[in-house]
C-alpha cells in the first residue's frame, strides 16, 4: 500500500503523509499494536473499522466541540487517492499538544492497579471498595505523556498538564475530554456497549482546540458488551484487550519481538472490531 505523496511519519498503526495546503494524509494500516510492540501479525480490515468509526464519531461529537468554540481535524474521507480509499483521511495539520488526554468512567487495566496500590489513579482520588469493572462515581480525567514508538506512555497528574500547556488550556483539555467522553458514554449505551474508558488528542490552530488523531475507535477505547458487564473481572470487550490477553496467557515476556498471532486470534480479534463498528453506528461493515 504506498501513497505517491511525501511521508512524514510512520507511526504503530498509521502513515501520515504531507498533502499540501497545510494537510496531511493519515492512513491507518492493519497493524496491531499492545504493550508498547507492533505485532507481526495484522488484523484484516482493522485499519478501514479505524478510519470509519472515527468519521462516524467526528460528526457524532461536533455538537460537543461548538459548545466548547473547539471542532475536529477531519477534512475530507472521501478525497483521498483510491488506492487507500476506505482506510484514509484527509486532515488539518496541526500543532500537537503533548497530552494524551484519558478519560475513564469505569475502573480498569492500568488504573485498577494504580488504584489497588494507592486507592487514586495519580492525583484523582477515588472511592474504597472498587474492583476491576467497577463503575466510577462520576468520569475522571487521568492524562499522561505521549511517548515515541518502543517507549512508554507515562501518567502524569494535572498539575504536569498545566506544566506542558498552561493553566487555562490545562482546564480546557479536561473539560473538553470528559464532556466528550460523557456523550460517547451515550450514545454507546444506546448501542449496548460501555464505553469504560478513552484517549482524545488535541491540537491547535490558533487559539482554538482541534480533536486529532483517531476517536473512539477498538484502538483507543475499552468497549465492553453491557450485557455482560459484570465488576470483579476482566470483562469481555469489543476491543484489542483481547489481544493482549492472549499476549499475556502466551508466556512472552514482553522484552523480546512478540509472537505472531494464531489465525483464530486474528479472526476472532477482526470480529470483535467489526461488531463494535456495526454496533455503534448501526450500519453494516462492507
Amino acid at each position: 500500500m504506498t501513497v505517491d505523496l511525501p511521508l512524514v511519519a510512520r507511526g504503530k498503526v498509521r502513515e501520515i503523509y504531507d498533502a499540501g495546503s497545510d494537510r496531511l494524509l493519515l492512513v491507518a494500516s492493519d497493524r496491531i499494536s499492545a504493550y508498547d510492540w507492533v505485532l507481526p501479525t495484522p488484523i484484516p480490515d482493522k485499519g478501514r473499522v479505524l478510519t470509519q468509526l472515527s468519521v462516524w464519531w467526528f460528526e457524532q461529537l461536533t455538537p460537543v466541540l461548538d459548545r466548547f468554540g473547539a471542532s475536529h481535524h477531519l477534512v475530507s474521507a472521501v478525497d483521498v487517492p483510491s488506492e487507500v480509499a476506505g482506510r484514509a483521511m484527509l486532515v488539518r495539520r496541526l500543532e500537537m499538544l503533548p497530552v494524551e488526554c484519558v478519560a475513564r468512567g469505569y475502573l480498569s487495566g492500568g488504573g485498577t492497579k494504580e488504584y489497588e496500590r494507592t486507592g487514586s489513579i495519580r492525583d484523582v482520588v477515588l472511592p474504597a471498595g472498587l474492583v476491576e469493572g467497577s463503575q466510577l462515581p462520576e468520569p475522571v480525567f487521568t492524562p499522561s505523556t505521549k511517548a515515541e514508538i518502543g517507549e512508554h506512555d507515562e501518567p502524569i497528574d494535572f498539575p504536569a498538564v498545566v506544566g506542558l500547556v498552561g493553566a487555562d488550556r490545562a482546564e480546557e483539555l479536561r473539560e473538553l475530554t470528559l464532556a466528550l467522553y460523557r456523550r460517547g458514554a451515550e450514545i454507546a449505551r444506546g448501542a449496548g456497549i460501555v464505553l469504560a474508558d478513552t484517549k482524545f488528542e488535541f491540537g491547535e490552530a490558533g487559539a482554538s482546540l482541534v480533536l486529532g488523531d483517531e476517536v473512539l475507535t477498538p484502538d483507543s477505547s475499552r468497549f465492553w458488551p453491557a450485557s455482560s458487564w459484570s465488576p470483579g473481572s476482566v470483562q469481555p470487550s469489543y476491543d484489542k484487550q483481547f489481544v493482549r490477553d492472549w499476549l499475556t496467557s502466551s508466556g512472552w515476556d514482553r522484552v523480546s519481538p512478540p509472537p505472531e498471532l494464531p489465525s483464530d486470534v486474528v479472526a476472532a480479534t477482526r470480529d470483535r472490531y467489526v461488531t463494535a463498528y456495526e454496533r455503534l453506528t448501526g450500519r453494516s461493515f462492507g
